[in-house]
């Protein structure tokens, strides 16, 4: 299982607006980097929401619901897409400033590459995001 961390802003797409929703696509990235990380996400794999911008805090849970495939968006088949639902909102947002404040997050990409929209974590960064969330996470282990 991968665990990932998608961002936003909030005027753009926001939490609320994705449960409105009750899916999206992940489409219009540019990126290489991002691209490639969009390639690995699987069915299942677990993704906490971002709210960038003035907001910078994790809103929610999602995950994967469709692997990636051509982004609609486009003509040009060199980008992706991937497709999300939510599955809860975390009782706690978790900041920005809690996450520059935690050491065991201090190799989280969010901070070094601030400007990926979509950001790979590992299982101990994710558990502890959640756990300053406050949410379970049993199933994703």
């Amino acid at each position: 299982m991968n665990y990932w961390l998608v961002k936003t802003e909030p005027h753009t797409y926001s939490w609320q607006q994705f449960i409105s929703d009750g899916f999206t696509v992940w489409d219009g990235v540019r990126n290489y980097q991002v691209r490639n990380y969009l390639r690995q996400m699987k069915i299942g794999d677990p993704v906490l929401f971002y709210h960038s911008g003035n907001e910078k805090k994790i809103t929610g849970l999602a995950q994967i619901s469709r692997e990636a495939f051509p982004d609609p968006t486009t003509d040009d088949n060199r980008w992706l897409s991937v497709k999300l639902v939510p599955v809860q909102t975390l009782n706690k947002f978790v900041t920005l400033e809690q996450i520059k404040n935690e050491i065991q997050l201090k190799d989280v990409l969010l901070l070094r590459q601030s400007r990926l929209s979509v950001i790979p974590l590992n299982f101990e960064q994710f558990r502890i995001i959640c756990s300053l969330g406050a949410i379970n996470i049993q199933q994703y282990r």
